[in-house]
């Protein structure tokens, strides 16, 4: 079934069920088929073809209560734009009783590990001067226990409690029992009195386990499909207990939703039925049809969400008992479960789990280092928050005064900050669906291993002495241009420079820069450094000195190595002014496409052009032969688009079919090569220090500075670290010319002892003055995946460190 019905999962470890499961080809098929073979107009007009619509949606709605053991006679089902939709619908409908001079009004009380779409909620009860209250699990569970009830039970005064049934942080299932027992106010969330009415979250838990809302009977049932079915997504549903809905209020109507209404005059009549008053609109009934054919395809491939629920937990709790078992050789633990449950049953947990990974020492590696690390795998796994702060608070024993400081050190909800003072802003989740199989649970777990179980255990580096492999000669010492450095930071833990941004002070004319003494100027060079060019080493420093010149004229595919170039606007001359892009328009990495560090793009400055070629490597580019491509647009004939690289929007044209049906052939898939428009200004993000806010640099397609720079003897100690490392004991694993080629810096620099680049605030090369503006993470991934050919893939190696490079 995987194999025929989820093809595109092959070679990939899709662990994000939580965050969004996976539909099937065949539901997909039919649903296509259908729509090719019938013809759906709008379900408000009273044509035939609308009337196939009505008939159908409504179809769809005794599905979908059918699906959780109800029917119309208890239940309505009103289709919303999600989950979120449906909590927002209810927190304005609920019939809230503002504070008076009879009461104290009604009382809105949520679990405090929910969702944020149920925290927000808040935000309209505050409105209307209704108390918020959170509530922690285990007040409720003491509550339960005690069986505490309200002390007026005649007050009717309305009161709203919400909960998970599953929590999408930890897993963690919540008794449905709770929904009884705080309706028939044996148990209250707190001692008010009043009617409490249930709103179960139940999200999270739909997508593995059936729900009998026979049995369980909450007032208000907010859901979103696509974590059912993965298709289609947009389209959620709240399902309203009937005899709580004539207590709902609304203000806003839209089309479709009333029987009258006059437009001169304050005159309305809503519809009667529920779905028909709540539903602002036409709906998309394109997409509420597409649910009988998930619901087809769920029952046809699983038997049913009994079997589903059995089936991931089982997946859950072998990955569980795992990860809880493995240790490094002093005893410590590699992962710390973030759990209120030990995995014993499904009905107290679901088949999700979160952790963080952490090191020898009991330190936690942040979470975004887990996640490229786990991309580099072709394995998906959802970090951070999980739009749970409340859970996230909890289990990671975040104070509230941590959020605020976190936010004001520049972490927001979804970042990859990932550590703040060496303590987590989130943690790391994976999830299983109904097509996950116990490969996928056993691959992740072998990524765990190799990750941190390949060599834990510190060697001291070996000595080195001036002459070895990595240390450049004396002829390119002295030919290289010397540099001078500020340095006003004293160590590398102190006063560390800051992400501020880029220095606009380089000249705005074209410029060269020589590497060399007096040459013509260099169109084009492609000569590999020596590996007697590979670094220095402490002790034997030299003036500190630029040996080495890169540009990577398309971004992410192979480097353009010269000895002179001109500096324009943005960086060096043609520095990452294209970018390859696929079918949908996205900018592609060698994360997704591997094969882009095949491509070799060579500038020729007088003949302006740049010849691409197709590195040949087994069978991968036979026949290609080299294209050509203009440096710049015809403006006559170019049409520009609009694409959007690190969360900016650019303006780029297309270079034409030809080059794309070269790249369509090369990857075989289609793809395009843009190029950002020259009269087209991307600003970067921040200034560094000093700097006025009318200055700030202009950048080509680079991520966030002009420049990127590598220090050789910080390379060198990373190499003796990795061949130190080395479990099979050869020599020069990885030698300089490799490695440093997979930092992807523009610069090279030499006669520095090792990281000292990391206390540099300036750096001047001849007339020209850079000012550095932050590091940059790389983190070097350890262990490769099974079957993996190295030379495909440039940026792994074994061995996991973070080196900073220094961004100008």
């Amino acid at each position: 079934m995987r194999e025929r019905e989820f093809g595109r999962l092959a070679g990939t470890v899709y662990l994000d069920h939580a965050g969004a499961t996976l539909f099937p080809q065949s539901q997909l098929t039919s649903f296509t088929n259908d729509l090719m073979e019938n013809v759906y107009g709008n379900p408000h007009s009273q044509n035939i073809s609308s009337k196939l619509t009505h008939d159908t949606v409504e179809h769809v709605r005794y599905r979908i209560l059918e699906h959780f053991h109800t029917s119309t006679e208890d239940y309505s089902v009103i289709f919303t734009a999600g989950s979120t939709a449906a909590l927002k619908l209810v927190a304005e409908a609920f019939p809230w009783v503002s504070p008076g001079p009879e009461s104290n009004g009604s009382r809105f009380c949520y679990l405090i590990d929910s969702h944020t779409s149920v925290v927000g909620m808040r935000k309209v009860t505050t409105a209307m001067n209704v108390t918020s209250i959170p509530v922690r699990p285990e007040d409720v569970r003491a509550a339960e226990t005690r069986g505490t009830a309200a002390s007026d039970p005649d007050c009717q005064l309305p009161h709203l409690f919400c909960y998970p049934a599953q929590s999408n942080f930890s897993g963690t299932r919540y008794p449905l029992s709770w929904i009884g027992e705080v309706k028939a106010g044996r148990m209250c969330p707190m001692s008010v009195p009043g009617k409490w009415f249930v709103l179960l979250d139940a999200a999270s838990y739909v997508s593995t386990s059936p729900l009998d809302l026979s049995v369980h009977q909450a007032d208000f049932v907010p859901l979103s499909f696509y974590k059912i079915f993965g298709f289609p997504t947009g389209l959620g549903a709240l399902l309203v207990n009937n005899r709580v809905a004539p207590l709902l209020r609304k203000t806003y109507f839209g089309g479709g939703t009333a029987a009258a209404y006059l437009a001169g005059e304050d005159f309305y009549i809503p519809r009667q039925s529920v779905a028909e008053r709540f539903e602002d609109g036409t709906i998309s009934f394109l997409d509420v049809i597409a649910l009988k054919h998930g619901f087809d395809a769920l029952e046809r491939l699983t038997g049913g969400m009994e079997n589903i629920k059995q089936h991931t937990f089982t997946l859950a709790q072998y990955t569980y008992t795992a990860l809880c078992a493995l240790r490094y050789p002093n005893g410590a633990p590699v992962v710390r479960i973030y759990s209120d449950s030990e995995f014993s049953s499904p009905e107290v947990q679901g088949p999700v789990i979160n952790f963080n990974v952490l090191d020898h020492s009991g330190n936690i590696i942040g979470y975004s280092q887990v996640d490229k690390m786990a991309s580099l795998y072709n394995i998906h796994v959802r970090t951070g928050c999980f739009c749970n702060t409340g859970a996230c608070q909890k289990h990671l024993g975040i104070s509230d005064e941590m959020v605020r400081k976190h936010l004001e050190a520049g972490h927001v909800c979804g970042d990859d900050v990932d550590l703040i003072d060496g303590h987590p802003t989130g943690s790391v989740r994976i999830s299983f669906g109904y097509m996950s199989t116990l490969e996928d649970a056993q691959a992740f777990l072998r990524f765990i291993i190799a990750m941190q179980l390949h060599q834990c255990d510190g060697q001291p580096l070996p000595p080195t002495t001036p002459g070895e492999v990595g240390a450049p000669s004396e002829s390119e010492a002295q030919d290289a241009v010397p540099a001078t450095v500020d340095r006003c930071s004293s160590s590398p833990w102190e006063d560390a420079p800051t992400d501020s941004g880029v220095s606009n002070d380089l000249p705005t004319t074209v410029a060269a820069v020589g590497l060399h003494p007096p040459l013509p100027m260099a169109t084009r060079t492609q000569q590999i450094p020596s590996e007697k060019a590979a670094g220095v080493l402490d002790g034997g420093l030299g003036p500190r000195v630029i040996t080495n010149l890169y540009l990577y004229p398309i971004k992410s595919c192979a480097a353009f190595e010269v000895t002179k170039w001109p500096i324009g606007s943005q960086g060096l001359l043609y520095d990452r002014s294209w970018m390859v892009v696929n079918h949908n328009g996205v900018c592609l990495s060698q994360k997704q496409e591997p094969r882009l560090c095949l491509i070799q793009p060579f500038i020729d400055l007088p003949q302006k052009i740049m010849v691409i070629k197709a590195k040949a490597i087994r069978m991968v580019c036979s026949g290609m032969e080299p294209i050509a491509v203009p440096l710049e647009e015809n403006g006559e004939r170019t049409q520009i688009c609009q694409s959007k690289v690190c969360a900016d929007r650019v303006n780029t044209y297309n270079c034409g079919e030809k080059i794309s049906s070269w790249l369509s052939r090369f990857f075989g898939h289609p793809c395009q090569l843009l190029k950002q428009s020259s009269n087209f200004q991307r600003s970067a993000k921040k200034r560094v220090k000093d700097q006025s806010a009318g200055s700030t640099a202009t950048l080509s397609l680079v991520n966030e500075a002009q420049y990127l720079l590598i220090n050789r003897p910080s390379v060198l100690e990373l190499q003796q670290q990795l061949n130190a490392s080395d479990a099979n004991g050869k020599e020069e694993l990885f030698p300089m010319k490799e490695l440093i080629s997979r930092f992807r810096a523009n610069i090279i620099t030499s006669g520095t002892s090792a990281f000292e680049e990391e206390t540099w605030d300036e750096i001047s090369v001849g007339s020209l003055r850079f000012q550095v503006s932050r590091g940059c993470s790389v983190i070097l991934p350890q262990g490769l995946p099974m079957e993996t050919d190295l030379r495909l893939w440039p940026g792994w190696w074994p061995g996991r460190w973070q080196v900073g490079i220094p961004c100008l």
